[in-house]
C-alpha cells in the first residue's frame, strides 16, 4: 500500500475505536436520561468528576427500586430540554417546573419536590425591592422558573433582562455589578449562598411550582411509570426524606470532598488534577482529529476551487459560503438536535461525533478559503510550463502546483489547528465535556472562579505557545 492509503486506513481505525466507544459506552442502559450541570444542591459534579444532588440520588434510588439502569447525561438546562425534543435522550430531570406551556411537549411525573423563585443581589446592593430595578439589568437563566417569573413582572418594576446558560455565570454577573440581581429556585440559591456564593437573598418566594421527570409527550409511557412508582416506594421507606435532608441541610464540604486547603490555587489545581486532565484530553482529542478532517476537506474544496470550469468552483465557494458563515454553535446544535430531530425514527448522534462533524464543516471551510488562495498564489507559469512538458492536469497540479502552495499555507495550517483547539470550547453546548466546560462544572462545586479560569487561560496558552514554537520551527525549516 501507497504512504497515504496507510495514512487513510489508520485514520479511519483510529476515528472507528473513537467512534464505537462514543456509540457503545452505555449500550446496555436502558435509557439515556440528561440532566443540568450547576443547579447545586439537585444537581452539581463533586471531586472526581462524579455527579451529586437530589435529582441525582433520587433517579439513582428510583432506578434501583423498579431495576432499571440509565446513562446520566450532563447539559446545560437549555440543551437537555432540546435534546429530549429531539428524541436524544428518554428523559430529564433537572429541577424543571411543571407548567401548563411545557406540558404541551412533555409528559410530567408526578411531582418530586415544590419550590418558590426568590430575588438574590451582591451582598452589599443598596437594592431591596423588586422597586429598586427600575433602568437596571437582571441575570436569568435560561428556560428556568425564575426567568420566567421575572419576565413576567418587568414590564411592572422597568428592568433589562440578560441570559445565561448556567447558574454560576448568572451569580458571577450579579457578583461583579454587571447585574444588579438575579432570580433563581429558593433551595438552589439558598445552598450556594451557604457555601460560598457572595450573594443575598431580598426577597420572599414567589410563583412556587413542582418539580417533575419528564419524558418527551406520548413517548416512554413506562418510564414515566416506573419513575412515579419509585418515587412512591421511596418516599414510603424513607428514602426520599433522607435524600432532600442530607442536601439541603448538609455544608458544601460533605458532598464535594474538597477542604479548606484546597481552596488555594495549587490546592485547586491539584484536587482537580484528574478532571483538568480529563477536559484537557477530550480538547487535544476533538482538535488533532477534527484538525486532520478539516484538512482532508479544505484541500479537496481548495482543489475543487482552482479547476478549470465552473461547476468546481462553484461547488468550492457554495460550501465554503455556508459553512463559514454559520455560527459554529448553531452548527453544533443543528447537527447534533436538528437534524437527528428531521429524519426522526429514533436516529440519533452521538455528541462526540457531532462535535467532530461541526469542527469539520466549519474549520473545513476555513481551510478550504486558504488553500484555495495558496494554489491561486503559486504563479500560473508553473502550470502552463508542466503541462507544455507533457504532464496531465491533475499530475502538474499535484507534482508542481501543490507543494508549492502548501509550502506557502503553513503559517494558516498552524493557525488554524490553533482556532480549532479555541473552537473546541463551543462544544460543552452539546454535553461534551472539554477543557472550558470542566472548568465550569469545578467552578459550580467550589465558587472560585477567579482561581479556575486562570488555571485553564495558563493551560491554553501554555498549548498554543508550544503550537507557535512549532509554527516557527516548521517555517524554518522550509525555508
Amino acid at each position: 500500500m501507497r504512504k497515504w492509503q496507510v495514512m487513510v486506513v489508520t485514520l479511519l481505525v483510529t476515528l472507528g475505536g473513537w467512534f464505537g466507544f462514543s456509540v457503545t459506552a452505555h449500550a446496555d442502559a436502558d435509557y439515556t436520561i440528561a440532566t443540568d450541570t450547576t443547579f447545586a444542591p439537585f444537581e452539581f459534579q463533586v471531586k472526581g468528576g462524579q455527579y451529586r444532588g437530589i435529582d441525582i440520588d433520587l433517579l439513582k434510588a428510583i432506578a434501583k427500586k423498579e431495576h432499571f439502569t440509565y446513562q446520566l447525561k450532563a447539559l446545560s438546562f437549555n440543551a437537555a430540554v432540546q435534546q429530549l425534543s429531539a428524541n436524544q435522550v428518554d428523559g430529564v430531570i433537572a429541577g424543571m417546573n411543571i407548567t401548563s406551556a411545557r406540558e404541551a411537549t412533555f409528559d410530567f411525573s408526578k411531582p418530586y419536590y415544590t419550590s418558590g423563585v426568590v430575588m438574590a443581589v451582591a451582598q452589599k446592593s443598596p437594592i431591596e425591592t423588586m422597586a429598586n430595578l427600575k433602568g437596571k439589568t437582571v441575570a436569568l437563566k435560561t428556560g428556568t422558573a425564575g426567568a420566567t417569573y421575572a419576565k413576567s413582572v418587568q414590564a411592572k418594576y422597568g428592568f433589562k433582562i440578560k441570559y445565561f446558560n448556567d447558574s454560576n455565570n448568572m451569580y458571577n454577573d450579579v457578583k461583579v455589578g454587571n447585574s444588579v440581581a438575579c432570580f433563581e429556585d429558593y433551595p438552589v440559591m439558598s445552598y450556594g449562598i451557604k457555601n460560598g456564593i457572595p450573594l443575598k437573598i431580598v426577597s420572599k418566594q414567589h410563583d412556587a411550582g413542582d418539580y417533575g421527570f419528564a419524558v418527551k409527550k406520548g413517548k416512554n409511557a413506562k418510564l414515566l411509570r416506573q419513575f412515579n412508582a419509585g418515587l412512591a416506594a421511596i418516599k414510603a421507606d424513607g428514602t426520599y426524606d433522607k435524600i432532600i435532608n442530607h442536601y439541603l441541610h448538609a455544608k458544601e464540604s460533605t458532598l464535594t470532598g474538597e477542604t479548606a486547603n484546597s481552596r488555594t490555587f495549587v490546592g485547586l489545581f491539584t484536587q482537580n488534577l484528574g478532571t483538568i486532565g480529563n477536559g484537557l484530553w477530550m480538547t487535544l482529542k476533538l482538535t488533532v482529529v477534527a484538525i486532520i478532517l478539516a484538512t482532508i476537506l479544505g484541500l479537496i474544496l481548495g482543489v475543487l476551487g482552482v479547476m478549470p470550469g465552473k461547476v468546481g468552483p462553484a461547488i468550492s465557494s457554495t460550501i465554503i459560503y455556508i459553512f463559514r458563515g454559520m455560527p459554529l454553535m448553531v452548527l453544533a446544535f443543528f447537527i447534533y438536535i436538528g437534524f437527528p430531530d428531521l429524519i426522526g425514527h429514533g436516529f440519533k448522534i452521538p455528541a462526540f461525533v457531532a462535535g467532530l462533524i461541526t469542527l469539520m464543516l466549519n474549520e473545513g471551510a476555513y481551510t478550504g478559503a486558504f488553500v484555495k488562495g495558496g494554489f491561486q498564489a503559486v504563479d500560473k507559469g508553473q502550470m502552463e510550463a508542466a503541462r507544455s512538458l507533457g504532464l496531465p492536469y491533475w499530475a502538474a497540479m499535484r507534482k508542481v502546483v501543490m507543494p508549492q502552495g502548501i509550502r506557502i499555507m503553513i503559517p494558516s495550517f498552524i493557525n488554524q489547528f490553533i482556532i480549532t483547539l479555541k473552537d473546541t470550547s463551543i462544544l460543552s453546548v452539546i454535553g461534551i465535556v472539554e477543557l472550558t466546560q470542566t472548568g465550569t462544572l469545578i467552578i459550580a462545586r467550589n465558587f472560585e472562579g477567579f482561581k479556575i479560569w486562570l488555571m485553564i487561560a495558563m493551560i491554553y496558552l501554555i498549548i498554543i505557545t508550544l503550537l507557535t514554537w512549532l509554527s516557527n520551527w516548521v517555517q524554518r525549516r522550509i525555508n
